[in-house]
């Protein structure tokens, strides 16, 4: 019987499929926290971690999957009184995000966030320096 790929494994294909991004593994003591950066200028704009569930405030002896993200600080009070979004774990408060992938939250808004988050952490167009005669 085929099992339904988690959350987690939409998340990573969503992102090689929309920016062709491969997730980097750069910490030996946690396997599994995968960050997607961009190719570019190297920003992440997505971490995928596992961590207790009791820092999230959920019930404790548990773990949690979740995607820290990006996002304007003029959202991110009204993101987190969402279900299954919560202050930035290890992150600036101010500028990301925590998302539960547990499903809670609807794909195509995990999807939207992701996006937003891509955007925002985009490499800046270079200014052209002006010729003066």
């Amino acid at each position: 019987m085929e099992t339904k790929p988690s959350q987690r494994e939409r998340l990573l294909r969503y992102a090689a499929e929309n920016y062709g991004t491969t997730p980097k593994y750069p910490w030996d003591g946690t396997p599994d926290a995968a960050v997607l950066r961009h190719p570019g200028n190297q920003k992440w704009y997505g971490l995928l971690m596992r961590i207790p569930s009791e820092k999230l405030g959920l019930a404790p002896g548990g773990t949690a999957d979740i995607l820290n993200v990006k996002c304007s600080p003029l959202e991110t009070g009204s993101l987190r009184q969402k279900p299954g979004i919560f202050p930035a774990y290890h992150m600036n408060k101010t500028h990301w995000i925590t998302i539960l992938l547990d499903g809670t939250l609807p794909e195509p808004e995990l999807f939207w966030l992701l996006d937003e988050s891509y955007t925002l952490t985009m490499p800046k167009p270079r200014k052209r320096k002006e010729v003066h005669p």
